[in-house]
């Protein structure tokens, strides 16, 4: 299987947590690998039979090598669990001209798996849904390795769509994602369709993150010359010259993102940035690190 993150970004990953700002007691996100034991999805270990524990507990193939009763116990089920959202239309398959083999969707991917990672490590349910006009990609929550190992799987199955998802195709949205889930949306927030649905989720209630996937262009718009500049979910286009248009078009990306900003903002949404040359830990770090982004090395 692939592994979709990097070795310097895994060995970072390590000092970080998924923090939310309302924890759940003792279960909530962040710390969260429950100390209480039981009946659960995931298995922790054998410790020896004491009077009153259900015998269905009991591994009865363990006692018969031993001739002792042992108690398989799990970890019981964080009620939190981190959704991540991948916005799944034509634009998150845009890359840049230096990468062409690495686009938005390829870098969502990434973070995805980074997220999962986090998740896994803290004992948290994760799963995930790849939103775009020709159907709903999902995977249910569920903890540990081999959930891990079905998101990176399922991740390759997902590819650009014509748009995101319409209003209509939403319902498993408000079906599975609990009060006190958290939502992470990775997106161009191009398509008015998928930040409305961020802000949805942030008025019922539940908590929602949004990280903005941005091209080296949109950032630096590093063109000269005339150039054919076409919108890949509606087909228009437009011919200009490169040079004469750099500053117009930086000054008004940056007013679409601020006005972006702060429609997120006054949702209470959290946000951050991915440029395709960053690492992509660096969002995760901006929204979960203690430090923000200070502590990247």
């Amino acid at each position: 299987m692939v592994d979709l993150i990097p070795p310097d970004v895994r060995s970072r990953l390590r000092g970080l947590r998924l923090v939310t700002r309302r924890a759940v007691g003792s279960h909530g996100l962040g710390q969260h690998r429950s100390h209480s034991r039981g009946a659960g999805l995931e298995f922790a270990q054998y410790r020896a039979y004491e009077p009153g524990d259900e015998l269905r507990q009991i591994d009865w193939k363990l006692y018969a090598r031993s001739d002792k009763f042992f108690v398989r116990e799990a970890e019981r089920e964080s009620p939190v669990a981190v959704w991540i959202m991948i916005d799944a239309s034509a634009s998150m398959g845009q890359a840049d001209a230096t990468r062409p083999d690495y686009c938005r969707l390829d870098a969502a991917k990434s973070i995805t798996a980074a997220i999962a990672e986090l998740a896994m490590a803290q004992g948290d349910r994760f799963g995930f849904m790849a939103l775009g006009d020709e159907g709903l990609a999902l995977l249910p929550p569920a903890t540990g390795a081999r959930q891990r190992d079905r998101l990176l799987l399922d991740l390759l199955t997902v590819h650009p769509a014509r748009g995101f998802a319409a209003e209509a195709q939403l319902g498993p949205v408000w079906e599975r994602i609990g009060a006190h889930d958290l939502v992470i949306l990775l997106s161009d927030c191009f398509d008015d369709g998928a930040v409305a649905l961020a802000e949805k989720l942030a008025a019922a209630g539940r908590e929602a993150l949004v990280i903005e996937m941005l091209t080296i262009a949109e950032r630096d718009f590093p063109f000269d010359g005339g150039y054919r500049f076409r919108d890949p979910e509606t087909g228009e286009e437009y011919l200009g010259d490169g040079a004469a248009l750099r500053t117009g078009f930086i000054a008004r990306f940056g007013e679409a993102r601020a006005a972006l900003h702060a429609r997120l903002d006054g949702a209470g949404i959290r946000h951050a940035a991915h440029v395709l040359d960053e690492p992509i830990d660096l969002p995760l770090r901006r929204l979960f690190s203690v430090h923000g982004a200070a502590d990247y090395a």
